[in-house]
């Protein structure tokens, strides 16, 4: 199976990791469009499974999705990218999913092009995040 997502275990506590995730974002000129926190989300729906805390944050590279739909109108069942930040035995986790893999199962190359892009700045993100 392929590898999915752009992936990075960090030292810091939860909040901490998903401010500096958002900082980041920022910094790379994503638009942090929210926050939603998976794990209250699961807790409020009546489950009475536990979940790790879990934040979502949707973030948006405006001139990349721009280019994105002006190629492949439907793209915006996968726009924006969902950066997670979780944590697992006590460590936050940050991902993303990986938008070549995601945009791959569209045969358009103009996309295929725009996706690397993509991928090229959150790789960024992910990498400059402590």
């Amino acid at each position: 199976m392929a590898k999915y997502s752009i992936t990075k275990k960090l030292a810091s506590g939860f909040d901490e990791a998903a401010g500096k995730t958002r900082a980041a974002l920022e910094r790379e000129g994503f638009s942090v469009l929210g926050e939603f926190r998976l794990d209250e989300a699961v807790k409020n729906g009546r489950n009475e499974a536990q979940l790790m805390r879990y934040a979502v944050l949707p973030a948006l590279y405006a001139p990349l999705a721009h280019k994105a739909v002006t190629v492949e109108t439907d793209i915006g069942l996968l726009l924006p990218s969902h950066v997670i930040v979780y944590e697992e035995d006590g460590m936050p986790t940050v991902s993303v999913m990986d938008p070549v893999i995601a945009m791959s199962m569209i045969e358009n190359p103009a996309l295929a092009i725009i996706a690397r892009e993509l991928k090229e700045r959150l790789e960024r993100v992910i990498d400059s995040i402590e």
